[in-house]
């Protein structure tokens, strides 16, 4: 029975599993025909998404498959992507990711309490913009929202704040590196700590270069290990706003700590010691990012743009203000940064 089980399970993810792959593999052939630099594979993957959601949202056997990919294959790519890493790099990032961290949270929350006071907006509202910007976008708002009860439209509002925010950040941010003339740890460093969601980082950042998508995706894994206190503090908040006689749920750390995080260190460790072949090495890079490329283009065929067009006005705006903040904030903070560490 239990046999059964698996092979139907298999059959449900199997279509959308192999559609989100033959996205993936035309997202690279077509990469390899434009100018080198222009768009990168991962993110001709979302856009090719994107387009295809609407002849998509009909067939529904493909669902599993698609919401299986946007998770799973996202976090085996980001686990994979530390085969071309030492631990000696991860430390120099992360160290770096910190820092900075100090910055981006301190401006999040205190801009998302101006623009509460300013528009009105109710408080699990702001803090779902805030949190959304500071750790890891829509996961962020998806496991702060149940903690705090916040009402369905509140999600909505703060993840279709951050996608609107990120879908430009992923198409604008690499050409505005490359006016600037950041170097590709400038530009990881600003990209890890200035966008939102894990698929967005990856995404603006190897559109930039391949060592700017791996050290983006390096300080964006710091910023998500926040996600642990910050949803403890929530909780704290919600408790302490709330009537007594209302119970607050209980946070477990164990659902909510981002466990890939453990995989990707676990491949840095292997790589450290030297022991793999640099072909193998080679191999499995490339595997990392055409599965980072699947989990773009099935998380573009999960986004509807008309559903996103229907978003209240004052949220948007306070989430523009949120993560324009951010944004200008982190690219300045980097630079001194750099400076000091040079």
């Amino acid at each position: 029975m239990n046999k059964t089980h698996k092979m139907n399970k298999v059959k449900s993810i199997l279509p959308g599993i192999l559609l989100s792959a033959s996205i993936a593999a035309a997202a690279y052939i077509i990469s390899l025909y434009l100018p080198a630099g222009i768009l990168g594979e991962t993110l001709i993957a979302l856009l090719l998404g994107m387009l295809l959601n609407p002849l998509l949202r009909r067939h529904e056997f493909l669902d599993a498959g698609i919401n299986w990919t946007s998770k799973i294959i996202l976090r085996a790519g980001i686990i994979m992507a530390g085969i071309s890493l030492s631990f000696g790099q991860l430390i120099q990032a992360g160290k770096y990711a910190l820092i900075l961290l100090i910055f981006t949270l301190t401006v999040s929350f205190g801009v998302g309490y101006i623009c509460m006071k300013v528009f009105k907006i109710n408080w699990k509202l702001a803090g779902l913009l805030s949190v959304s910007t500071a750790i890891c976008g829509g996961t962020a708002v998806a496991t702060v929202g149940p903690t705090i009860r916040a009402k369905s439209r509140d999600i909505a509002y703060a993840i279709s704040a951050t996608f609107i925010f990120d879908i430009i950040t992923v198409i604008a941010f690499p050409w505005i590196g490359r006016l600037l003339g950041l170097s590709d740890t400038g530009y990881g460093l600003w990209i890890g700590t200035s966008v939102n969601d894990t698929s967005s980082v990856v995404a603006a950042g190897y559109a930039f270069s391949d060592a700017a998508g791996v050290l983006a995706t390096i300080v964006k894994l710091t910023r998500t290990l926040f996600i642990v206190p910050v949803v403890l503090v929530f909780a704290w908040i919600y408790a302490k706003k709330e009537t007594p006689s209302q119970k607050t749920e209980k946070v477990s750390i164990r659902k909510i700590f981002p466990w890939f995080i453990l995989g990707f260190l676990a491949v840095v460790s292997i790589r450290s010691t030297g022991l793999i072949p640099d072909n193998i090495v080679s191999g499995i890079s490339f595997m990392s990012k055409f599965f980072l490329s699947m989990a773009l283009a099935a998380i573009g065929m999960k986004t509807s743009l008309k559903e996103v067009a229907g978003v209240g006005i004052k949220p948007m705006i306070a989430g523009v203000i949120i993560d324009t903040s951010v944004v200008i904030v982190s690219l300045f903070a980097r630079a001194g940064i750099l400076r000091f560490f040079a």
